[in-house]
């Protein structure tokens, strides 16, 4: 509980003073709780002892001054507690995602969305619930635990000691509770996260399940999750109920010992019934408390168990090492170079021993069956990821010295797992220079063939695609994702199999146009149509991760070796071909 604390006192500090000034309030609503027990107590033995009505008019009337103080306290300490937790949350939740945008691929390669999407939903939820509820209510109950002590110890201190006796077995049971409630708890969020990850999956993938008629399936999976979600709960609940009783039962027996003691006193003229009246009501004083022992230890253990979670993010590191004097150059001119790369992922290798060299005005075409390492090597080139072996030259200047963001921004990719978000047709093509002329805009769209399709829609530009792209065909969605690597007039364009979902024509028209605007732009094309590479200075083909053949269409064509019979045989895919091999 302490070291959350202590990890959550920066965003705390930064709102110090709506902190203290509602903890102050809270403070002053606390001690004016004690008012009530003393004034009804000494109201009673005036009107038992026969005294002015002014003395019991008078009582009432503070009392009543006393109530409406109370409220108005209590509205704006509630509203100061709510402030404070959403403005610590708002902080929290910006350096969550700025740490997500500043973490490498390979962190989401490895990390379930649910799972990243459960840190930044209900694990701060958790943590806001702590700050704006947990917080005054402690402070509230600590104080009016305190302040009632004193009180019950003025009025008769033999009643306050008896009942002070108590107090170690309710404390005792209350961090039992804590020591056994926090792994439940911890269960719980670890649970939420796998069952949101398999919903997120589920919804995004939901076409595929219907496609294969899996639903049956799927329903049974959730059952799975959600049946581990009830039990964790369960757990908690469970481990809650084998203390809350001897809370309940111990705070109880407080006023059964304060009645009996309190009667013997009374008969014996040791005290009055007034005083007895006041001691059972600042009594009630002490008996919340500890009946609110049992939420709060839940609320606090729920809170640390987040913030465990939440901090798992936070000290996430990029494991790319970043330059301490990063080359920042307004624009790169295109020269890569591949010195013996060799990369594994997960201990696998994908990339072994790749050398090329390529210039501005090029393109470097890469051809392969699936799964030979066409697409992790672009990844390379915009340092995705950092190879094991070798060296990545841009420039002839290695990558890893280039400044991130001025290195991606003179690089556009057109990937072969397309995204789009949902927004406007217009929106997606300019996501990278948003501040781009409309005309511009249009132009980038020609040269990709969007406007053979666009003026379809009643919004052409300004139409709204649905959830990444859900509405469009596949052709469409890759013409769009040309269009906004293009529109970018990168030093270098990398092209993930953008034209495979299009017809023949249509991709011939868009080589075409893309052949005029290539000039001085270094292009790697990555395809499995023949047509896509043919006219490219360099064609690497890949298989397992090694180049097995390298050089133009005609040197290629003229080795007789694996590109020759994929163009040989008109199919145009290697993955074909090696299932045939």
């Amino acid at each position: 509980m302490f070291k959350t604390m202590k990890a959550m006192s920066p965003y705390l500090k930064k709102h110090k003073w709506l902190a203290i000034g509602s903890a102050i309030l809270t403070v002053i609503f606390a001690i004016l709780a004690q008012v009530d027990p003393y004034l009804t107590g000494t109201i009673i033995d005036g009107v038992l002892k026969g005294e002015a009505n002014d003395t019991v008019v008078n009582g009432i009337l503070i009392i009543v001054v006393v109530t409406l103080i109370r409220t108005g306290l209590r509205y704006i300490y509630f509203l100061g507690f709510e402030r404070l937790s959403q403005d610590i949350v708002f902080d929290l939740r910006k350096d969550l995602y700025k740490k997500l945008q500043s973490l490498d691929v390979s962190y989401y390669d490895k990390t379930p969305n649910g799972r990243i999407m459960s840190k930044m939903t209900g694990d701060t939820e958790a943590i806001r619930h702590f700050y704006a509820w947990l917080t005054h209510v402690s402070i509230f109950h600590v104080c009016v635990f305190v302040f009632a002590i004193v009180s019950m110890s003025l009025i008769n201190p033999l009643l306050c000691g008896i009942s002070a006796v108590l107090s170690p077995f309710i404390l005792f049971i209350s961090f039992r509770l804590a020591r056994t409630i926090h792994p439940a708890f911890k269960e719980i969020r670890e649970q939420f996260a796998r069952l949101n990850t398999m919903v997120q999956e589920n919804i995004s993938g939901n076409r595929i399940v219907k496609a294969f008629a899996r639903e049956t399936y799927e329903i049974h999976k959730f059952d799975q999750e959600n049946e581990g979600f009830k039990a964790a709960n369960l757990a908690a609940a469970k481990a809650q109920e084998d203390n809350l009783p001897f809370l309940e039962a111990f705070a109880s027996l407080f006023n059964v010992i304060v009645m009996g003691v309190g009667g013997v006193l009374i008969i014996r003229g040791s005290m009055t019934i007034g005083e007895l009246v006041a001691f059972n009501r600042l009594l009630w004083m002490i008996n919340n408390p500890l009946r609110m022992i049992g939420p709060m230890v839940n609320g606090i253990q729920n809170f640390t168990a987040s913030y465990e979670r939440v901090s798992e993010l936070l000290e996430e590191e990029s494991v790319l090492g970043l330059h301490e004097r990063p080359v920042k150059p307004k624009r790169i001119k295109g020269y890569i170079t591949f010195d013996h790369v060799t990369f594994r992922y997960d201990d696998q290798r994908v990339l072994e021993d790749i050398n090329f060299e390529i210039g501005p005005g090029q393109t470097l075409a890469l051809i392969g069956a699936t799964g030979s390492g066409k697409s992790t090597l672009t990844s390379l080139i915009t340092r995705f990821y950092d190879p094991d072996e070798g060296q990545i030259l841009i420039d002839h200047v290695p990558v890893s010295q280039y400044d991130l963001q001025r290195l991606r921004q003179n690089i556009s990719v057109a990937m072969q797992d397309i995204f789009l978000f949902s927004d406007t047709i217009e929106g997606n093509i300019t996501y990278g220079v948003p501040n781009i002329g409309h005309r511009k805009m249009k132009v980038a769209a020609e040269i990709a063939g969007v406007n053979e399709f666009i003026y379809n829609f009643d919004d052409d530009f300004n139409t709204i695609v649905g959830e990444r792209g859900v509405g469009l065909s596949g052709g469409q969605k890759q013409r769009i994702a040309l269009a906004r690597a293009i529109i970018e007039d990168p030093s270098v364009l990398i092209l993930d199999d953008t034209t495979s979902a299009v017809d023949m024509e249509t991709e011939y028209k868009i080589l075409t146009e893309l052949k005029k605007i290539n000039e001085n732009r270094t292009t790697i094309v990555i395809a499995h149509r023949i047509s896509s590479v043919k006219d490219a200075d360099l064609i690497l083909v890949m298989d397992e991760g090694r180049i097995v053949e390298r050089g133009t269409h005609k040197e290629l064509v003229d080795m007789k070796g694996y590109y020759y019979d994929v163009f040989t045989t008109q199919l145009g895919e290697f993955d074909r071909m090696k299932e045939g091999a």
